[in-house]
């Protein structure tokens, strides 16, 4: 007699802007012998209306939608086991305490959240409800980033003494920041919070360490206002329908790409947000040029910088330690092509699709007094985050094992939101912030 079906784990997600098209294909596509999409919750009937057209593509029956003030009775009336929050960030809190306490684990977009206050509403919540809650750091599954933790837990460079942590958005990447609502801090964090949780959470993961105290440094350089002074600026509130951002290479035309006038441009008339602003229009207050100095519980220290107005993409990690130093480079795209740069990198579906350009990745080994040794990587692919997309999914919604824990708990998503909430106030004050003075972590 054969062993009973397995009953599929049942998901809802809610936010049904582009990053969540990823877990929507995943969900419909690569793990439904485990796992199922029951619902989808929004403020925008439009966007969820555009994810079940594309669930009908590809062979999937359409799911119930809700409005994002249904949520809670969503999750009883749907029988949710685990909800998936890809949300604007200044809401993942209230989407994360809402289904821990109606009995459901979570898998967040990172960051957890944008400030202390809602990470300790999360934290709570979490010891409340005994629940499971994971941020996904997608970055942990990238294969380049998984033989940076092998090496260094394994003692190739000895015991750490600082990482040095470049990371270079280009013109194209960097400037979708400052169209969309990421360019008001209170709704994302800026870019140390948003962007840079991902990279503070490689280096707690790879140093198995916590931050303690953070400075920085940085400034609006390019975009916003400042674009006027550098030559840039063009007089228009948004690009769809203005003759001045024709010819602009910083503007995004949503008409041209299908998905996206889908969840956007289509859907306009429910909320009035728009996705194409001027990059370099007025109510940016986020950050383009960031500069940090972190230490952490071990001794060691990170200095890091963040560039948004970049020529090429990619980033660069020194670590340097007792017995070596390990050098990662990875170049994402080569160069901008101007053919390209009024698209989106992954414009298809965020991050799947590898730029037009050319990228390499390079993983060095330098011990003392010996040549440097090139380590092989298998599976990175300038598709899907370095290959990692497809293997967090694997993970996360497949239950494939995970033998170097890369699957981040809220913990980790506070301790990565951390080092960003102290470089911010850094930013405030001028002054080096002590992490605990921030928020009080076990």
């Amino acid at each position: 007699m054969s062993p009973p079906a397995r009953e599929r784990v049942r998901y809802a997600l809610v936010g049904a802007g582009a990053r969540a098209e990823m877990f929507v294909r995943a969900l419909a596509l690569d793990h439904a012998d485990t796992a199922e999409l029951v619902a989808l919750a929004d403020v925008n009937r439009a966007r969820m209306d555009a994810h079940n057209r594309w669930l009908a593509e590809l062979g999937h029956p359409p799911v119930p939608t809700y409005r994002a003030a249904d949520f809670t009775a969503m999750l009883a009336k749907e029988r949710v086991d685990v909800v998936l929050v890809t949300s604007v960030d200044v809401t993942h809190d209230e989407y994360v305490t809402a289904a821990l306490r109606a009995g459901c684990d979570v898998v967040t977009e990172k960051p957890m959240t944008v400030d202390a206050p809602r990470c300790r509403r999360i934290l709570d919540a979490v010891a409340e409800t005994g629940g499971r809650v994971t941020v996904a750091f997608n970055y942990r599954y990238n294969p380049l980033h998984e033989q940076v933790r092998r090496l260094l837990a394994g003692g190739a460079v000895g015991e750490i003494g600082s990482v040095h942590f470049e990371w270079l958005l280009d013109v194209r990447h960097g400037a979708d920041y400052f169209r969309r609502w990421h360019r008001d801090k209170a709704t994302s964090g800026g870019l140390l919070v948003h962007k840079a949780s991902h990279h503070f959470d490689l280096v707690n993961w790879w140093l198995d360490a916590r931050p303690v105290e953070v400075h920085a440094a940085g400034r609006l350089f390019f975009y916003g206002e400042s674009g006027r002074r550098h030559g840039y600026a063009r007089d228009y509130d948004r690009a769809h329908g203005s003759p001045a951002a024709a010819d602009d290479p910083f503007a995004l035309r949503l008409a041209e790409h299908p998905r996206l006038r889908e969840l956007y441009l289509d859907a306009e008339t429910e909320d009035g947000y728009q996705r194409d602003r001027n990059v370099f229009g007025p109510g940016v207050t986020i950050e383009d040029d960031l500069a940090v100095l972190a230490r952490y519980s071990t001794g060691a220290t990170m200095t890091y910088h963040l560039t948004a107005y970049a020529p090429w993409e990619g980033y660069r990690v020194m670590v340097n330690g007792s017995r070596g130093r390990l050098e990662l480079e990875v170049t994402e795209s080569d160069h901008v092509s101007p053919a390209v740069a009024g698209a989106l990198k992954g414009a298809a579906l965020h991050g799947d699709e590898a730029a037009a350009e050319r990228g390499a990745a390079r993983l060095t080994l330098r011990p003392f007094w010996a040549p440097p040794v090139d380590v092989p990587v298998e599976g990175w692919t300038r598709q899907g985050h370095g290959g990692a997309d497809a293997r967090m999914t694997r993970v996360l919604l497949g239950g494939e094992p995970d033998p170097l824990d890369r699957a981040a708990t809220a913990y980790d998503g506070a301790l990565a939101l951390l080092t960003g909430l102290a470089a911010n106030r850094s930013l405030d004050t001028g002054a080096p912030v002590r992490v605990a003075d921030l928020l009080t972590l076990p």
